[in-house]
């Protein structure tokens, strides 16, 4: 089965063919570097990581290349406010970032540009848009003109009007419409600021990936990804810029967009107090536990963020660690992705199908004895491992893992002891009530008792 993604400017789900089938190039928006990034952003990664994974299994050349934005008006603000230089926090969260990501199991991309390298490509790109008549100047500010572009609103599906309405377009008099976004804007003595044939000033946030892909992977590129919450504005604005500068030709074959992860059903955001952090999420629970977690969903779906996901996702790796150190614990040793797998990552990274597949070869590696164990447990790894899962030894997991659980446990193992021979007088007495009621407590508190022919044993649940 070929590669299908489901691209948003055709609204339609179609096979993958690269411009060069030799070289892919896939380009994903990165973060605006002031502050650490939440579990939200982290799904975006996980999943375009995942992309990157299959398209390495795929073809013989991947460039994939994930910006940092380090010139913003949201970096200055958090610059002033810790009383630091821009440069400073920049390069504090851009490194935090990629401990943060790594940390939930991504491979580094190829290319990490960032805007402030990229200050003569975006001029160059400004002054031929307005040569071309896409841009003008006005007070200082260069903006493009969406009316120029007929074609402007084919990404979100939408008219200008339609697009402006309730949505978050800065009002400005010296605007031509009311949607015209900025390209270049003055800076004042205080702010950063770059000479430009406009004055000093600094971009705007839509024409540095623009200038960045330009630069870095050519005019059209195969996929360009990001969060649903970037198709408008800024993508749609990336693509009129970039196909307006170069003739009319499309930025990208593949415009590539996950949904959004919530809590309790609410979208995360700062005004309603539910960011969660990964670095904070990292410090609680296993970062592999977290991918596992972040790839349940199918990548375009909402992803319902909770607890109970994380502890389905542990319950999961666990169970599947715990199979493969019964098998010997073999690495994958060049096998083959099992073709279940492979076809259902083909069928627009259908995550969910791929982990119906892992399941079943846990099955097998269940059911299975001597050689014929190992040789589904390498199959179950390295199916897994195309996931970016079941990458270290069963050991270190599992030895992690129980350290976890006894530390989040409010019961020392000689109480634990002391309550399950209480349990066991319980039952002795034909006092099964109370029996259960001690059972129930010892869960409560992260302890899981299980009874067989040989007597009672727990673990940390």
């Amino acid at each position: 089965m070929t590669l299908q993604l489901f691209d948003t400017l055709s609204g339609t789900k179609r096979p993958f063919e690269p411009l060069d089938p030799n070289h892919v190039t896939m380009y994903v928006c990165g973060p605006t570097v002031y502050n650490r990034i939440h579990i939200g952003n982290g799904r975006a990664a996980v999943v375009f990581d995942l992309l990157y994974r299959v398209l390495k299994a795929r073809f013989p050349n991947v460039t994939y290349a994930r910006n940092f934005t380090d010139i913003d008006d949201k970096i200055m603000a958090a610059a002033a406010q810790e009383g630091v230089g821009i440069d400073e926090l920049t390069e504090r969260y851009a490194q935090a970032y990629d401990d943060d990501v790594a940390a939930l199991g991504n491979l580094p991309p190829d290319l990490k540009p960032r805007a402030t390298g990229h200050l003569p490509e975006m001029i160059a790109m400004i002054e031929q848009l307005v040569a071309s008549g896409h841009a003008y100047e006005a007070e200082g500010h260069v903006l493009f003109a969406v009316e120029s572009d007929p074609r402007y609103g084919r990404l979100a599906k939408r008219s200008i009007e339609d697009m402006i309405a309730g949505a978050r377009v800065e009002v400005a008099p010296y605007k031509r419409h009311p949607a015209d976004f900025v390209l270049w804007k003055p800076s004042t003595a205080e702010q950063p600021g770059w000479e430009s044939p406009w004055g000093r000033g600094r971009p705007g946030w839509h024409i540095e990936c623009s200038a960045m892909i330009d630069k870095h992977l050519g005019r059209v590129i195969d996929i360009h990804g990001g969060g649903s919450d970037l198709k408008f504005p800024h993508h749609e604005n990336e693509l009129a810029q970039s196909s307006c500068s170069h003739e009319g030709s499309e930025l990208a074959r593949y415009w590539v967009h996950n949904g959004m992860l919530t809590m309790a059903g609410e979208k995360m955001s700062k005004s309603l107090g539910n960011i969660v952090t990964v670095a904070g999420l990292v410090g609680q629970h296993d970062g592999e536990v977290l991918r596992c977690a972040l790839l349940a969903a199918h990548y375009r779906s909402q992803l319902v963020w909770s607890e109970d996901s994380i502890e389905q996702a542990r319950k999961t790796l666990l169970r599947f660690y715990q199979l493969l150190e019964g098998a010997g614990d073999p690495d994958a040793d060049g096998t083959a992705v099992p073709a279940a797998l492979d076809a259902a990552l083909d069928d627009d990274l259908n995550t969910p199908e791929a982990f119906a597949v892992l399941h079943q070869l846990a099955d097998e590696v269940k059911r299975a004895q001597g050689e014929e164990a190992v040789a589904k447990a390498r199959a179950l790894r390295a199916g897994a491992n195309l996931l970016g899962l079941l990458e270290r030894p069963a050991a270190v997991f599992l030895a992690d893992d129980t350290a976890r659980r006894a530390a989040a446990a409010t019961l020392a193992p000689a109480e634990i002891d002391a309550r399950i021979a209480e349990r066991e007088a319980a039952r002795k007495a034909r006092d099964f009530a109370r029996a259960d009621t001690i059972r129930d407590e010892l869960l409560a508190a992260g302890v899981e008792v299980k009874d067989s022919s040989e007597g009672p044993s727990w673990s940390y649940r």
